[in-house]
């Protein structure tokens, strides 16, 4: 089994903060009592989770009651979404955009086939939106606009307070995916526009399988998981203790190193995205150069294909990806990628690499010395030399931009 990497993937997932894992450990031994009993035993783990709810508010900048635990962004979006519509149920429309996670995008596709009207929002080359798009869309009948913080894939960063207060002048919720935002942008939800945010776990250094969604105070919520009275009501079911008390530790330090570690991460990110355009010939970065995460950068590369890109750099123990992870399994070129326009050449041989604090710059340093190479070894087994290949002009003519035709479909349905 492959323990050590050049890990650069960390927005499909983080390694476990060995402080996390520490804090947890206990509860996964010596304190197994149940947060709901009567005794003692119980009690101190019922008071863990109460220090957790308060660390996880702390990094959010919202109250403690405000916090919900869930199993991760998954759950967290498909909760808020589907409250949103259960407290309002006379209202029949979802805004949401063209580059959500599958998370979101599959349930609004399926919320579809039950009578509800969806508009997806485009976006530009630079993968941001068109507000004016946004304001057009909204009408009485909105019940809930969702749209992610940062994108996963690119790193873009929507201007979210903006669409906020156009979003509460409508009367509509505000639901945000800041699963990839969470730990790299400070937020404040005291003074934030957002009625609900979901986060993840594995995306701060916590254990995948634990999350939280932050619900407003005044926002009615109705819950997805009905049964015993946990967690004020809102999420039945005895709470992942461990899981908790992780997700609250790493909340901490990602608090305590936020400043710091995306200042570093920023310049590791660009200093690796720099050589790269200034060293290989024909590449490009995907997504806006400047509102994005600190961390992330996605980088096209013409001619050749991202996944044979990947081998390449696995062979030498670096890992990196060609977008989301929960859509890994699909053939089709990214949902994203095809939704800002870019051309064949590009879809096809775009790479993500995401940064985390514990990325160095030997790592970094690795990966420049072997792209290059990498890079001219497929290219002189590529067919496609430059952009005049008729074939090439063919496929870009037909994959035209997300949403067309029943061919695009499948994109979100993994």
């Amino acid at each position: 089994m492959q323990k050590d990497c050049i890990y650069l993937d960390n927005n499909a997932t983080t390694k476990v903060d060995p402080e996390v894992v520490e804090a947890m450990l206990p509860y996964l031994t010596d304190y197994y009592g149940n947060p709901s009993s009567m005794h003692t035993f119980g009690g101190q783990v019922k008071k863990a989770l109460n220090k957790a709810h308060e660390q996880v508010a702390a990094l959010l900048g919202a109250d403690e009651s405000e916090i919900i635990f869930t199993s991760g962004g998954t759950e967290g979006d498909n909760a808020a979404i589907r409250s949103a519509l259960l407290a309002q149920p006379d209202k029949r429309h979802i805004i949401t955009t063209q580059v959500e996670h599958p998370a979101v995008l599959t349930l609004c596709k399926q919320l579809e086939k039950q009578g509800y009207s969806v508009t997806y929002l485009s976006v530009n080359h630079a993968g941001q939106l068109d507000l004016n798009e946004l304001e057009a869309a909204l009408t009485g009948n909105t019940a809930l606009v969702s749209i992610m913080y940062a994108n996963n894939e690119t790193g873009v960063v929507f201007p979210i307070e903006q669409i906020g207060l156009r979003v509460k002048e409508s009367g509509a919720l505000f639901h945000v995916d800041a699963v990839q935002a969470v730990g790299k942008i400070p937020m404040n939800m005291k003074t934030s526009t957002i009625d609900m945010l979901t986060m993840s776990g594995h995306k701060i250094h916590a254990p995948k399988g634990i999350g939280a969604l932050y619900v407003r105070r005044g926002v009615r919520f109705r819950p997805m998981l009905i049964g015993g009275g946990q967690q004020r009501g809102r999420r039945a079911g005895t709470e992942n203790v461990p899981g908790v008390v992780a997700l609250g530790k790493a909340a901490e330090l990602e608090l305590l190193h936020l400043e710091s570690a995306t200042a570093r991460e920023r310049k590791l990110r660009d200093r690796l995205e720099k050589t790269i355009i200034a060293t290989i010939p024909d590449c490009q970065v995907n997504g806006d150069s400047t509102q994005r995460l600190p961390n992330t950068t996605n980088i096209g590369f013409k001619y050749i294909e991202g996944e044979a890109i990947l081998l390449h750099l696995n062979k030498h123990g670096i890992c990196a990806s060609s977008g989301s992870a929960c859509s890994s399994g699909s053939l089709e070129p990214s949902h994203v990628l095809r939704a800002m326009g870019l051309p064949y050449t590009i879809l096809h041989g775009s790479i993500r690499f995401s940064l985390c604090r514990y990325t160095t710059d030997a790592e970094i340093d690795a990966v420049l010395a072997v792209m290059p190479g990498i890079i001219e070894h497929l290219r002189s087994l590529s067919p496609f030399k430059n952009d005049e290949a008729s074939w090439l002009q063919q496929r870009d003519g037909e994959m035209g931009r997300w949403g067309d035709g029943e061919k695009n479909k499948s994109l979100v349905a993994n």
